[in-house]
């Protein structure tokens, strides 16, 4: 009996100590976490061996760094916004300031005809100004989860004419004449009719503002393939034209929101499809495929 309560003593002791040093451990834990909370980046660390504390020791640290590189990516996240902001603004206040000063031209013009030409002027900023919108609009109903196309089929080609043919006036601008090859004049594609109306007119824009000629757009068994060259300050990069707010350097005096090619891979992927680009020399290719055609 005797030693019975001396074993139950000695046991009752050790645990005892343990909780003690239990104890310690988890407030030097607590007085660590106070520490990250002020700021510190410091790594927790505990003089216990016991495997539980370890345990969770470790899993506080992994924790912490998931939290630092989360905070990180937000912070990075945010500059960028407030660039592509800032460039944004710049960019809408540039045809609306350009508009309002051929407007009051024509104001104070007495020449009809010139008087004429400074409200065309100031009409096609206007229409800038208008694309633009309309591009961030999209952009806000893309990123929205409640966006669903509706698919159905589409022959592509009549689509196709339609969208060069709104943009004849353009194409007279530049004194260009766009080149059309179709393998199948009934190509059909798997797709939402207002979201391929508006690939293609994202793609044709794109050609004749950043392009300097030689537009071509041909079909390849299930890929639409538009073509154009590029000049030296106009050459972009593949790897991130699809991007955010991507132009390229000399591209940003040009009236553009940066968002046309990326509303393009987006609808592409939304309805199935995909989009990559491929620039050889001074010609950039764009590549639409869908994974569903009919002919």
């Amino acid at each position: 009996m005797a030693i019975a309560l001396i074993v139950l003593s000695i046991v009752c002791g050790a645990l005892l100590v343990q909780r003690i040093r239990s104890t310690l451990e988890l407030r030097s834990l607590c007085r660590q976490l106070e520490e990250l909370e002020r700021g510190s980046h410091m790594e927790l660390g505990l003089q216990s061996r016991q495997k539980e504390m370890l345990d969770l020791c470790r899993a506080l640290n992994r924790l912490q760094k998931l939290h630092h590189q989360g905070q990180i990516q937000y912070e990075k996240a945010e500059r960028q916004l407030k660039q592509n902001i800032t460039g944004l603004a710049h960019d809408i206040r540039t045809p609306l300031t350009g508009a309002a000063g051929y407007v009051q031209l024509a104001r104070e013009c007495g020449e009809s005809e010139r008087r004429e030409y400074y409200l065309q002027v100031a009409s096609g900023r206007l229409q800038e100004l208008g694309d633009m919108l309309e591009e961030l609009f999209l952009y806000t109903k893309l990123t929205s989860r409640e966006f669903t196309p509706d698919m159905r089929e589409v022959q592509v080609l009549p689509m196709l004419s339609e969208c060069l043919v709104g943009l004849y006036q353009c194409f007279e601008e530049k004194g260009l004449s766009p080149q059309v090859d179709f393998e199948e004049e009934g190509f059909r594609v798997l797709a939402d009719e207002e979201c391929l109306r508006r690939i293609f007119h994202n793609l044709i824009q794109n050609a004749l503002v950043h392009g300097s000629g030689g537009i071509v757009i041909r079909q390849e068994r299930d890929a639409l393939i538009f073509e154009n060259t590029v000049s030296d300050t106009s050459r972009p990069d593949p790897e991130h034209i699809f991007d955010r707010f991507y132009k390229a350097d000399s591209a940003r005096r040009k009236g553009s929101s940066g968002l046309g090619l990326f509303i393009v891979k987006e609808l592409a992927e939304r309805m199935g499809g995909s989009v990559r680009a491929q620039l050889a020399g001074n010609r950039l290719r764009i590549i639409l495929e869908w994974n569903s055609m009919s002919v």
